[in-house]
This record gives structure tokens, C-alpha cells and sequence, in this order.
């Protein structure tokens, strides 16, 4: 073969090879997924954010074509499972089911292995759900005012439940202390479903819950609801007031969104949100995080982005306040 025409082949197998690779890569992204999915909720089973998890995974499954399945992998304030999925390939095989912890954590640790607006990449902000203060029967108070009086009487005497430093109902419990001018325990336990069965049992005494975990528990009278922290009366729990009906203006809750590594490919980002907010926009899954208190919003990836550098930034101003710190 002359030189010529070996160099009109290898530039022939290189130009062919340029549209194969780009069609090969466009074809693995098609596929998608290909295999099943890990959505990992750095929460103990049983809480707001799991059921939240199982619920989204549902109806990813049946739009995207494969399994997704909800990992528990709780521990160290979500830290441990968070960074499993930031250390993990951004193929788009796992998925992180993040809340406040992921807004907190920055102002909370002096050492964090990860940055959450760095490290992760926003998919879609899923819903919201506001706090409701629960006492257990035993503890002689039904309202408010009852509650500050008899909090402030006994001042680091009464427990409340949370699952660690920063979480949700840790940040709720802080605020209200701050607003109420009370004092607290805080008893850590590994999740919102752990927490709840402690505050049922009377190993605690109170418990600033979203009302997923404790709805059933309220209907069944085994726990005892005080107030809701939000602006208005929640639809699953009409009869119980909110505190700023009692001039305490106290606001709290918790948030859920979905997250991917950064690097992620955006053609799987688009597919995974497109088959999200399909599924939030489901009549039978709005109504099912209705009844445990959760409000969809379903937000562009942009607009979870934004939130989520708000919410860092509120939560550090409140964190610092507090004192809080984690070495």
C-alpha cells in the first residue's frame, strides 16, 4: 500500500470514528437508565424524607423504564449518605433526596468534605412541609400559652426529639427556644420515624415534627398537637392553630429536593426532571403528600439552585446566632 492511500484510509477511519463516538455516546444517553437507579435518603426508613423518596422513585420508575429505588443511609447529620452520592460516578445512577440538613451543614461543621452548591447539582425542589409542635399526653399542657408557661418554669427539664444537630426539628426546637425565650433538651435520634416512636413511648417529652411522621399518631389522640409553625391552618390539621394566633412569630419546617453529582450529563438531568415533575403533577401523588402535610412545588432546576443558596444563607445567619458548631 502506497503512503498516500494508507493516509486517505486512517483519515477516513479517523472522520467516520468522529460520528461514531458522539452517536455511541448519544445512544448511551437514550438508553437511560439502562440499569436501576439509587436515590439515597441519608435518613433512618420510616421518616418524611424516606416516604417522600419511595413516593418519587414510584413514579420515576414508571415513566423512565427502570427500577429506582430509595437506599437508606442515615448518619452524621446526613453527611454520610450525602457524600456517597457526591463521591459516587455522575452517570446519573445515583441520586441524592436531600433537606434543610443540606442548607445547614456548611455553617454547622467546621470541616466539610463536600460543598453542596459545588459538589451537587440542583434536579428539582419537590415540596415543603411546616412544623408542628407534638407533646406527649402525659406533659399538662394543650395550648400555647400553657406550653411557654410551663416550659419556663422548668427550664432544661423537658426533652424534645430530633435526628441530630442541624436537622429539621434541631432547627425548629432552636428557634422556638430563641422566639419563646425557653430552654430545652435535645435527645438525637437516627430519624423522623425514630423520633416520633420516642416522643409516643415518653422517652421524650415533645417533638417539632413535620406532620408526616406524626399525622397518624394526632388522629389516633397518642400524641397531642400544640401548634403549627406557618402562616396559616394546615388542611390535614384545621383544628390545630398556628402560634402566630397567639402573637409568637414562629415560622419552621423542612424542604425536599432531588440532586445529582455535579457533572452530571444535562440531557439526563432534563430526562430525570421532566419525569419528576410529571409525576408531582400526578392528582393521586399531590393528594398523597397532601395528606402528610406536604405542599408541591415542583421548581426548575434553576430556580431549586437559587433556593438553595437562600436557604444556606438564612440558616448560616441562624446557625451562628445559636452558637452552633460541630468540630
Amino acid at each position: 500500500m502506497t503512503g498516500d492511500g494508507f493516509t486517505r484510509r486512517v483519515i477516513a477511519f479517523g472522520t467516520l470514528g468522529s460520528f461514531v463516538l458522539p452517536m455511541a455516546a448519544a445512544a448511551a444517553q437514550d438508553a437511560y437508565p439502562s440499569r436501576p437507579v439509587e436515590v439515597t435518603v441519608p435518613f433512618a426508613a420510616g421518616g418524611g424524607t424516606d416516604l417522600i423518596a419511595r413516593l418519587l422513585c414510584d413514579g420515576l420508575t414508571r415513566r423512565l423504564g427502570n427500577t429506582f429505588v430509595a437506599i437508606n443511609r442515615p448518619g452524621a447529620n446526613t453527611n454520610i449518605g450525602t457524600q456517597a452520592v457526591v463521591r459516587s460516578k455522575p452517570d446519573g445512577y445515583s441520586l441524592l433526596m436531600a433537606s434543610m440538613g443540606l442548607a445547614a451543614n456548611p455553617s454547622l461543621y467546621r470541616k466539610l468534605s463536600y460543598d453542596p452548591q459545588r459538589d451537587l447539582v440542583p434536579i428539582t425542589l419537590i415540596a415543603n412541609s411546616s412544623a408542628v409542635v407534638v407533646v406527649h399526653p402525659s406533659l399538662p399542657v394543650h395550648d400555647v400559652p400553657e406550653l411557654i408557661s410551663y416550659l419556663k418554669a422548668r427550664p432544661n427539664q423537658v426533652n424534645y426529639a430530633a435526628y441530630g444537630i442541624g436537622s429539621g426539628p434541631h432547627l425548629s426546637a432552636e428557634l422556638f427556644q430563641a422566639a419563646t425565650g425557653t430552654s430545652l433538651v435535645h435527645v438525637p435520634y437516627k430519624g423522623g420515624g425514630e423520633a416520633a416512636v420516642a416522643v409516643l413511648t415518653n422517652q421524650v417529652q415533645m417533638f417539632f415534627s413535620g406532620p408526616m411522621p406524626v399525622l397518624a399518631m394526632i388522629r389516633d389522640r397518642a400524641l397531642r398537637p400544640i401548634a403549627v409553625a406557618a402562616d396559616h391552618r394546615l388542611s390535614l390539621l384545621p383544628d390545630v392553630p398556628t402560634f402566630r394566633e397567639f402573637g409568637i412569630d414562629y415560622l419552621s419546617g423542612t424542604w425536599f429536593g432531588l440532586l445529582a453529582p455535579a457533572g452530571t450529563d444535562p440531557s439526563i438531568l432534563k430526562r430525570l426532571h421532566a419525569a419528576a415533575i410529571e409525576t408531582l403533577d400526578e392528582p393521586i401523588v399531590r393528594s398523597r403528600l397532601a395528606e402528610t402535610g406536604a405542599e408541591v412545588i415542583a421548581s426548575t432546576p434553576d430556580e431549586f439552585k437559587r433556593f438553595l443558596k437562600d436557604e444556606t444563607d438564612r440558616l448560616s445567619v441562624r446557625i451562628k446566632a445559636a452558637g452552633l458548631r460541630i468540630d
